[in-house]
């Protein structure tokens, strides 16, 4: 148990130092699995992992919806969302950060990352709502804070990691977290009303835009909805699987980018390169993480904390919430995906005994993970921002944020509080 928790902390220390996680979960994981197997044992479970982790076909589903995602970016598809949903709200006092939120879910939803989703609206959406007078806290809130509306709605790449790590259904997973997706939206909609309405000169009103340029607007992102419905209702129709549902994702938002003469063979390479990138850096985490959870596994800490958990008579809320603070620590140290990969393999042994649902439990920590990206004292969405926006400063940002982060911990009680809240449409579909 020792050993296992001497590797938390030295994983956590390299981290902080800036070594990629999946190769400090790597290393860490086959020299403490060394020291209590032997080299010849830790080195065999190493390749053995990772080879049944390459066979494992549910791998193959995370390219593909990354390469959907890479292809919808170079069709300059960020700029039309928030433009559509420009014209729609832009005349309403905060109408610009109405309209930020609703591009913000979507490009986030179709990209899968919500760091990649801050660094984009933050090009687009900051210079407008600078121009139109709009606070510098309000709109970098704006933009920290909507991207992380798109871990939850479909198709979500942290919900397909947990599916894969968890061997979950990720159909399930996916309209589970639809529900969860549109009251974090329409709670992140009611702060912007209420900050707009106490503090009006934060994001004044604009022109009201006429229904021609709005049918005009709304007509460039059509494709995209079809394209989400196509692969969202063809998976949990059961028409196709999730590895199907992923090919026809990147095949379709392919033919989208070449329709719209957005994709050459510059851009179509680039987004190739970009896309296998991300891919090998997601399969580095993975395998990192699994072979790390098999040294904490073989050194009896899991069996250790359920045993310990049992003989504190919880209740299962109780253990949520324990985790609940693990993630707020975590989420101030590291990216959220790393953070998934290195507690689920534990904490899934914990709360299976008890009962909790794994669909509703993966909605949980891709919340958590999501809380993580806008809290201090790393936030990774804040930094972002600040990355881009040099003249931002972390404070500015920080108090735009804070009314959404207060929204998020509302919400995850919500969730907390009321378990089938996540089955309610799958039932309503069925």
């Amino acid at each position: 148990m020792n050993i296992a928790l001497i590797g938390f902390a030295l994983v956590l220390l390299l981290a902080f130092y800036g070594v990629p996680l999946g190769f400090s979960m790597l290393t860490m994981g086959v020299a403490l699995f060394g020291l209590m197997r032997g080299w010849g044992p830790a080195m065999s479970m190493m390749g053995q992992t990772i080879a049944d982790l390459a066979a494992n076909d549910g791998l193959s589903v995370l390219p593909m919806f990354i390469l959907m995602g890479t292809f919808i970016y170079k069709a300059d598809m960020a700029e039309e969302l928030y433009d559509a949903a420009n014209s729609l709200l832009g005349h309403r006092r905060g109408g610009l950060a109405y309209a930020t939120v609703l591009a913000s879910a979507g490009f986030a939803a179709i990209s899968g990352s919500s760091i990649a989703t801050a660094a984009t609206m933050t090009k687009v959406a900051m210079p407008p709502m600078r121009a139109r007078g709009y606070s510098d806290s309000m709109a970098s809130g704006c933009v920290s804070s909507a991207g992380t509306l798109g871990a939850l709605l479909p198709p979500s790449l942290p919900l397909l990691v947990y599916g894969i790590i968890t061997q979950q259904d990720i159909g399930r997973l996916f309209i589970a977290g639809i529900v969860p997706g549109a009251v974090l939206g329409a709670m992140f909609m009611g702060a912007i009303w209420w900050t707009v309405n106490r503090h009006p000169e934060r994001g004044p009103a604009g022109e009201r835009t006429a229904w021609p340029q709005r049918l005009q607007a709304l007509s460039k992102v059509w494709g995209v909805l079809a394209l989400f419905l196509l692969v969202i209702g063809g998976l949990y129709g059961g028409i196709f699987t999730a590895t199907q549902a992923g090919s026809i994702g990147a095949l379709g938002s392919l033919v989208f980018a070449m329709a719209r003469r957005k994709l050459n063979l510059q851009t179509a390479f680039d987004a190739l390169c970009e896309a296998a990138k991300t891919t090998g850096m997601i399969f580095t985490i993975v395998f990192g993480g699994k072979v790390f959870a098999n040294m904490v596994s073989v050194s009896g800490l899991t069996s250790l904390l359920v045993n310990e958990i049992q003989q504190m008579h919880l209740p299962a809320v109780g253990v949520i919430l324990i985790m609940a603070l693990i993630y707020i620590v975590l989420g101030s140290l590291m990216e959220g995906l790393s953070m998934m990969l290195l507690t689920v393999p534990v904490f899934m042994v914990i709360v299976q005994p008890l009962g909790i649902n794994m669909i509703w439990f993966g909605v949980f920590v891709v919340m958590m993970m999501e809380i993580g990206l806008i809290h201090p004292p790393v936030g990774m969405n804040m930094f972002m921002v600040k990355t881009i926006m040099p003249s931002l400063s972390l404070k500015t940002i920080f108090i735009g944020t804070l009314p959404f982060l207060i929204v998020n911990i509302i919400t995850l009680s919500a969730l907390i509080t009321f378990p089938t809240s996540t089955q309610w449409l799958e039932h309503l579909l069925k």
